[in-house]
């Protein structure tokens, strides 16, 4: 048994995979403490999960609904740029309260979300931690686009030329946040960060993106580990819904998650696009306005301010989404289709690799229309070979229990629990000395990051083997 931290940024789509993923690792036996500001601490409790608050003066109660309606105004590039700076400011907030409040809590091993910088406290502690992201997961390599760009994978010259540039472009907007993680780092006697994936674990990263979604790059990366879906439905908190209002035509679903929900225009266009089809329209506002606000709405469409989505989706033809991954998987793994409009953040990334499935339609909100959704809407459903590949990623997904996987890899890679050597190569572990590690350091890039490991594997001691 071992007593782990996570540390995950502090939005909807972060916080319930952490908690699922936390729940798991509860049921194995470990302990699990959550460190987080004053807005997430009654979610994490809700779920079971130990909490430890930190921030309190730069976060305080009520802080998290300013900022998220600050990010549903903004579209694009600027969505990307506010997330850089709220980011830039959780690290800060982490940097100065990470240290202490993981060493109160007497942890062995972190668990970090790649959009989060606990891995430097980790690093600064020396303790081993595991990278785990809620998003497409951060990699340095052009086969594969940024998690950010909606652009579709290709393994041509062109195609790994814009991907390269696509990085080129994601390091100068996230600069503001690396210069402020390095200046910390060197007050640490630690050494800079060059690019955004040295900020993630050498022992494993763990991507709830399950593996049948992403692109077809051929070889994966060796300490990258899909794990597909990170949910718990037990944990979610009963939503009051109006079930009798249902009229038994086909279903449609729209949502735009719970952060980027502030555009009234958008809620008008999706119920302009669906009026007089043979389906009914279901609006979840996601807390982001009052459905009061909206008025009355073209079709007459059900709105509410929230909704049970694992419930609706389990009813739903056709789901239109932000394209924000939690919901997307969950469409997924009940085989329904997706119209998806990406606002902006690692959406675009997401949408797009719906569209290389063939699960669905994109449309960028540039281009967004009521007769292009309408039209988009009506393909999806009146075509078969969009549920038939939906169908088929939610056959895939159900072959694996992502809370399992990636319980599994935090094990294997902390070396919580006994593992057969052929099973940990089979995974992508390598023995490198008396540590498991990825077979990074096993690779081209062998001089630095083996000593690197070396170094590591004197500093953690839960990354050695039992004898």
């Amino acid at each position: 048994m071992a007593r782990l931290g996570a540390f995950c940024f502090p939005g909807t789509g972060h916080i319930n995979p952490m908690t699922a993923l936390a729940r798991r690792l509860q049921q194995r036996g470990h302990q699990v403490v959550i460190f987080g500001i004053a807005d997430t601490e009654a979610r994490v409790r809700a779920a079971g999960i130990d909490f430890h608050l930190i921030g309190q003066q730069d976060f305080p109660l009520g802080t998290l609904q300013k900022l998220d309606q600050q990010l549903g105004a903004l579209k694009g590039l600027a969505t990307f740029r506010f997330t850089v700076d709220r980011v830039k400011n959780t690290a800060r907030m982490i940097l100065r309260d990470g240290p202490q409040a993981v060493r109160d809590e007497k942890i062995d091993a972190l668990l970090v979300g790649e959009a989060d910088m606990g891995g430097n406290v980790a690093e600064h502690l020396g303790l081993p931690f595991v990278s785990i992201a809620f998003f497409p997961p951060l990699v340095q390599d052009d086969r594969i686009p940024p998690f950010c760009f909606g652009w579709p994978g290709g393994l041509d010259p062109f195609s790994r030329l814009r991907n390269r540039l696509g990085m080129s472009l994601l390091s100068r907007v996230a600069a503001p946040i690396f210069a402020l993680v390095n200046e910390q780092r060197k007050k640490w006697g630690l050494k800079p960060l060059k690019r955004s994936t040295d900020a993630l674990s050498r022992l494993a990263q763990i991507a709830q993106l399950p593996e049948a979604l992403e692109f077809d790059i051929g070889e994966r990366l060796p300490l990258l580990h899909y794990a597909g879906p990170l949910v718990d439905a037990q944990q979610r908190p009963p939503v009051d819904f109006p079930w009798e209002r249902l009229d038994g035509r086909p279903l449609i679903y729209a949502s735009l998650g719970t952060l980027q929900n502030g555009s009234e225009a958008i809620f008008r266009t999706i119920a302009e696009a669906c009026a007089g089809l043979q389906a009914q329209l279901v609006i979840s506002l996601g807390g982001g306005l009052d459905p009061s606000r909206l008025g009355s709405l073209a079709g007459d469409p059900l709105v509410v301010r929230y909704a049970p989505q694992l419930e609706i989706v389990k009813r739903a033809a056709l789901v239109i989404t932000h394209a924000g991954l939690n919901t997307v998987l969950e469409s997924l793994a009940e085989g329904v289709p997706l119209v998806a409009l990406p606002l902006g953040n690692d959406q675009p990334g997401v949408a797009a690799r719906v569209a290389a499935r063939g699960a669905g339609i994109v449309i960028p909100r540039s281009k967004l229309t009521a007769a292009r959704l309408r039209h988009a809407v009506q393909s999806v459903l009146e075509h078969e070979a969009y549920r038939t590949a939906a169908r088929h990623l939610a056959l895939a997904m159900r072959q694996v229990d992502g809370l399992d996987v990636a319980a599994n890899v935090i094990e294997t890679a902390l070396r919580l629990t006994a593992v057969p050597l052929q099973e940990a190569v089979q995974s992508g572990f390598v023995r490198a000395g008396d540590m498991w590690l990825g077979n990074k350091f096993g690779e081209a890039n062998a001089g630095e990051d083996q000593e690197s490991a070396a170094g590591w594997a004197q500093a953690h001691p839960l990354a050695h083997e039992e004898e």
